[in-house]
């Protein structure tokens, strides 16, 4: 049976920056991922941030992969960041860089297929001169024990055994399930996100967001997009698509159930972000029926090619290193060469083919995840005998009104949880790993972030929402306000507040008034009127799910265990893809579709799909 130092479960960004750290303090890992390769099964909102605290050392991404800024591909550094209150046609932007910018380095948008196979790249480069490496397409069945030696085995693998076992398997973790390390986690301490990537040429991304090269903004919204729940949405600019999305709390979504789908469309049909995603798109028409079928044929494959080469020639023209890239291969001398042949096709496909170019948006790919809330259920014993919990998988995320952090979390978790291996390898003694593992992640400030108000960060907030009259608020929120806002009684409220925790602050904060209400009475007061220019043709649930990749197990992963009750009855509603249907009172699965979001781990036999099986996201 082959033997490990160390075996590490899932590689997302957690999984991978313990592979890497581990490899650079010269230990031999092993990762192990379901998915096709690492960055095909994850999913993110997504900013990644660096930080610089106050108090306490966090490890940052450029700690793990110093070349980080240089080389990795991360989308755009996030210059500016805005929160919108939406009601109706009318909008009011609230500045809140300063808060975005606060106690950080930098903040990039990414996109995880991308970063995460460029993470892949690094620590198995590194972990492979330490004899590990990275083994794909290989999903985890149980994990059991001979003495302190983890022996795990798989669906596709020989068991093998490892001496510690860092699990970086997600949210829905099967690794803290099997071992009953912890229970599943709750719908009150979970949120539900919701994205969809869209396409917007490079330079007409930056035009419209004010943008340089290389950087970009973030945009969140609360008010009626919300479809009265406790949550919001997001808009961040990549390099030339944007991420378009919303986060809800998991029990407020039960409590009124709202699909998935609609939650982003009600984002998108928002005239101020309407005319943040629209483009020009090409769209064909009926080709003559009473043509020849080989005309027909011909006419409709002609049609398809000359759209396919208007999009590519238009998204190169509109980036400086497309256009230099077809000005290098020799097949144009010049930019006016290249916007010359881009016009001579759109030409033809009008004058040929009476195709239409209308202003709309182009979506490219539908997505889904829970989000664990750190401040309700990060775990409090982050490990079970050998293995450490890091990440999602524990529970772990700062989510804290606008502030939203979990990739550079998860990458701080990685490289404690890896000195913590380490250092039980040096004395040949893992008795006391687990121990050792806790008190690293206790001394984190992200722990710290996870349970106490911060009351320099609140300040930073406040500021930045000092234009908004006071008596909008209410009188819930009034007294709240006014001691905040001092300088003398904020150190003293916020004490206050502290002692009393999180537990018992949050239902009076995070509420229908302070997302929904409170937004609308903003924007309706002191909002600038939006028209959008024209209405977005929104993909249904159906034509979403067409777009993605899979690779069908015809043996499912999910067994409905409670097909008749109120929970599964409202999966029919909140399964992103429509997976479950009523019949007969009786909640039936019909897995195909099912994009593992884990929405329905509570009341079902919930596993991630064999290796390779499954969707694979193509930007994540």
């Amino acid at each position: 049976m082959e033997k490990y130092d160390v075996a590490i479960i899932g590689g997302g960004s957690a999984g991978l920056a313990a592979l890497k750290k581990l490899a650079d303090l010269g230990r031999q890992a092993v990762l192990i991922e379901a998915g096709k390769q690492p960055g095909t099964k994850n999913v993110s909102g997504g900013i990644i941030y660096s930080k610089k605290p106050k108090q306490g050392r966090p490890y940052n991404v450029e700690d793990v992969y110093p070349d980080f800024l240089k080389e990795a591909p991360y989308e755009r550094r996030i210059t500016k960041y805005v929160l919108h209150a939406a009601s109706g046609e009318k909008d009011y932007a609230i500045d809140l860089t300063a808060a975005h910018e606060y106690q950080a380095n930098f903040g990039c948008s990414v996109l995880l297929n991308r970063l995460n196979s460029w993470f892949a790249r690094q620590a198995g480069k590194a972990a492979e001169r330490q004899g590990g490496g990275i083994v794909s397409g290989v999903h985890v069945r149980s994990i059991g024990w001979e003495g302190q030696t983890a022996i795990i085995e798989t669906d596709e693998l020989d068991p093998f055994q490892a001496r510690a076992v860092i699990a970086a398997d997600g949210v829905n973790s099967e690794i803290a399930h099997m071992t009953g390390a912890r229970e599943k986690f709750t719908p009150e301490q979970l949120y539900q996100g919701v994205k969809v990537v869209v396409k917007l040429p490079e330079q007409l991304l930056e035009e419209r967001f004010g943008a340089g090269p290389g950087e970009g903004a973030a945009h969140l919204f609360a008010g009626d997009v919300t479809l009265n729940h406790i949550g919001g949405g997001f808009l961040y600019t990549n390099r030339d698509t944007l991420s378009v999305g919303a986060v809800y709390h998991y029990d407020s979504l039960l409590g009124n159930p709202a699909s998935p789908s609609a939650l982003v469309n009600a984002l998108l049909k928002n005239p101020l972000v309407s005319e943040m995603i629209k483009d020009e798109v090409a769209v064909k028409q009926e080709i003559d029926r009473n043509l020849p079928k080989e005309e027909q044929l011909r006419a409709r494959f002609a049609v398809s090619k000359l759209i396919k080469t208007w999009g590519e020639l238009r998204d190169a023209y509109y980036s400086p290193a497309g256009r230099r890239r077809l000005i290098e291969s020799g097949r144009y001398k010049s930019d006016d060469e290249i916007r010359a042949r881009m016009e001579s096709v759109k030409s033809e496909l009008v004058s040929k083919y009476s195709t239409k170019f209308v202003t709309d948006y182009v979506e490219l790919e539908y997505s889904t995840k829970l989000v664990p809330d750190g401040k309700r259920c990060a775990m409090k014993k982050p490990y079970h005998r050998n293995i450490l919990f890091i990440g999602d998988a524990a529970g772990r995320g700062v989510f804290i009104g606008p502030r939203i952090e979990g990739l550079n979390v998860g990458i701080d978790d990685a490289v404690r949880a890896a000195e913590s291996v380490n250092r039980a390898i040096e004395r040949n003694d893992f008795s006391s790993i687990g121990e050792h593992y806790s008190q690293q992640v206790e001394s984190s400030p992200y722990t710290r972030d996870m349970r106490e108000i911060d009351k320099d960060y609140l300040k930073t907030f406040l500021d930045a929402t000092r234009d908004v009259p006071k008596d909008i608020v209410g009188q819930r929120y009034g007294v709240v306000f006014r001691l905040m806002s001092s300088g003398t009684f904020r150190g003293l409220a916020v004490g206050l507040a502290n002692i009393l925790g999180y537990d018992k602050l949050l239902p009076l904060v995070e509420s229908e008034e302070t997302y929904v209400q409170v937004p609308i009475e903003i924007a309706e007061r002191l909002g600038k009127p939006v028209k959008a220019s024209y209405r977005p043709t929104i993909p249904t649930v159906a034509e979403r799910v067409a777009k993605l990749k899979y690779d069908d197990d015809r043996q499912s992963h999910i067994k409905v265990t409670k097909p008749e009750s109120e929970f599964m009855k409202k999966m029919v509603t909140l399964c992103p893809t429509s997976c479950y249907l009523l019949e007969d009172g009786r909640v039936v699965l019909q897995h195909e579709p099912c994009i593992e979001c884990g929405t329905c781990a509570k009341e079902t036999e919930w596993r991630h799909p064999r290796g390779e099986k499954g969707v694979s996201f193509q930007y994540g």
